[in-house]
């Protein structure tokens, strides 16, 4: 069989463009808004991580070997991410962000076989038992990695010492394990935002999609560069033949991001291609508003995590020169990308009919991708049968099919019956968003939420952001969230609101005067008539944009009993 592994992109660039950095990172302190740097050119990036995986096979952590990896976006982060893959070992990546206890859950569920992260990482797995019961293999990489002998058998790594010597450049390729399209690459474990962490499966095959359906959507070339602000997907970038240059900032936080250290390194290293969240973007544009900086550089930006608003992808393209596009690909874990919207159409055209109640436009399907509407069950569907899908213009369920799409949930047959859809003719499962949507008369995605998000009443099915588009149009609001509160009479629709920092000090009896008139215009959101006020609505970890709607409904129940 044809071997398949994500890390032969890396020994093709490598061979393409052995001195162009593969990574770059930000050492000290920044002097006069620049900061120094420490670099791994491809080459070296390539040498590191087949020294390493020689290192791992000897250790016994091979193919089918699942790894736990805790390491912070680092050179070590990337070279020790390639070599799992050279070596044919399973990584498992769990957002430090989730939390511990949610950490546990993750890594009883994975069942890891090794062990691989700074000392931090190793004494939490010590202290808390993180995996005790399957762990063969433990590694500590990074600054104090020798006092982790004091918790017992551990080998300690000093990464930097794969490098090769001097100034080599002659080829010194690891033999990859030959792994094919169907075998598993990595475990990835969503944020447990819209519900309990679960561990998406990837195949090698999944990522190879990925990486071709990337740099066909987006036109990206070998020797751009690209500010990372997301670590995870910054792997994609050595595969893509890009310069990955990682600012200084805390990854679990992009909302706190000190917006200088975003736009130093755009204008030190001439940035290409960023990806931001919805969050760093409103955060380092809101920075900026007033000041006439320009980044010429950039060719492109994207954006995902959760919808991003007009008013923000607005006012950060102001900063970009004429004709360049911010990008905001929908996808999830399990999928991605699966459509792409350009700030051009989003802002002459769909934001329009947003305002309106029609949902946030993600636009048209990605080359490779196939999305469905269907009707909207909460109850597990064994197989696909076409009689599922709705007409152009009916909400229902969102779901997609392709080579990029995961295909289960490690050691969750519950949820992956709940999220897979057997399609014999195609050979291969459709995935179930989890969203709701439409598709229009042009075939492009509209997203109307999450499908647990919908609030459903006695008279009607209310979704998130038909609601929400129509009332975040208020000068005075930031951001709304429609929940659901249980009344003596059933549910009942409210509207959380998260005033604009200017705003917050108003009166609220004018602000829900304003809002209920605003409302009364649409259909959608008329029977809106309870507005509730908050300071600043919970959000998710890995972006920190989407809402955590389960958290503000009973916030808003305890708020309607005062």
């Amino acid at each position: 069989m044809t071997t398949v592994n994500i890390a032969t992109h890396l020994q093709e660039m490598a061979r393409r463009q052995p001195e162009q950095s593969a990574v770059m990172l930000p050492v000290g302190r920044a002097v006069q808004g620049k900061s120094s740097y420490t670099t791994l050119t491809y080459h070296q990036l390539d040498w590191m991580s087949d020294r390493l995986a020689e290192e791992f096979v000897k250790l016994g952590v091979g193919p089918g070997v699942r790894t736990v990896l805790m390491v912070p976006p680092s050179l070590e982060f990337f070279a020790l991410t390639f070599a799992l893959f050279k070596a044919g070992a399973v990584s498992v990546f769990v957002d430090p962000g989730m939390g511990v206890k949610n950490i546990g859950k993750c890594l009883a569920e994975a069942q890891p076989e090794a062990f691989v992260g700074i000392p931090k990482a190793h004494f939490a797995r010590w202290l808390i038992g993180w995996g005790k019961p399957t762990l063969k293999q433990n590694i500590a990489v990074g600054p104090g990695a020798g006092w982790c002998r004091l918790l017992g058998h551990i080998t300690t790594w000093d990464v930097p010492g794969f490098l090769p010597p001097g100034h080599m450049t002659e080829s010194s390729e690891f033999s990859i394990a030959a792994t094919t399209a169907a075998d598993t690459a990595a475990i990835l474990f969503t944020s447990g935002s819209t519900g309990v962490p679960k561990g998406a499966v990837y195949s090698h095959g999944n990522f190879a999609a990925q990486i071709e359906m990337l740099r066909t959507a987006f036109s990206i070339q070998p020797g751009e560069i690209d500010l990372c602000t997301f670590p995870l997907f910054a792997l994609f970038a050595p595969a893509l033949g890009m310069t990955a240059v990682v600012p200084r900032m805390d990854f679990t936080r992009p909302a706190t991001v000190h917006p200088p250290e975003i736009a130093d390194p755009i204008q030190q290293h001439g940035v290409a291609n960023l990806f931001g969240s919805p969050a760093l973007l409103n955060r380092v544009g809101r920075y900026y508003e007033r000041e006439n900086v320009q980044w010429p550089s950039i060719r492109r930006i994207l954006s995902a995590g959760a919808p991003v608003s007009a008013e923000i992808i607005e006012r950060f393209a102001r900063h970009l020169a004429p004709g360049v596009q911010i990008y905001t690909p929908y996808g999830a874990t399990e999928s991605l990308p699966v459509a792409v919207i350009g700030s051009d159409e989003i802002l002459t055209d769909t934001r329009h009919v947003t305002a309106q109640g029609g949902g946030t436009c993600v636009g048209r399907p990605v080359e490779g991708i196939q999305v469905s509407i269907i009707r909207i069950s909460d109850d597990p569907i064994e197989n696909w049968d076409d009689s599922l899908v709705l007409s152009p213009g009916e909400i229902g369920e969102i779901v997609v099919h392709g080579l990029n799409v995961t295909q289960e949930y490690f050691h969750r047959p519950d949820l992956t019956a709940l999220a897979k859809i057997a399609d014999a003719k195609a050979g291969r499962s459709r995935h179930r968003m989890g969203d709701v949507g439409y598709l229009d008369s042009k075939g492009r995605l509209w997203f109307c939420g999450r499908k647990s998000h919908r609030v459903i009443t006695a008279d009607r099915t209310h979704f998130t952001e038909p609601v929400e588009g129509v009332f975040n149009t208020h000068p005075a609001v930031f951001r709304t969230a429609l929940v659901g509160v249980r009344r003596s009479g059933g549910i009942e629709p409210v509207l959380c609101v998260e005033r604009e920092s200017a705003h917050r000090r108003d009166p609220t009896e004018s602000l829900t005067r304003e809002l209920k008139e605003l409302g009364a215009r649409f259909e959608q959101t008329r029977p809106i008539q309870t507005f509730l006020y908050h300071d600043a609505f919970p959000v998710d970890i890995r972006h920190n944009s989407k809402i955590f709607r389960e958290k503000l409904a009973v916030w808003a129940e305890e708020q309607m009993k005062t």
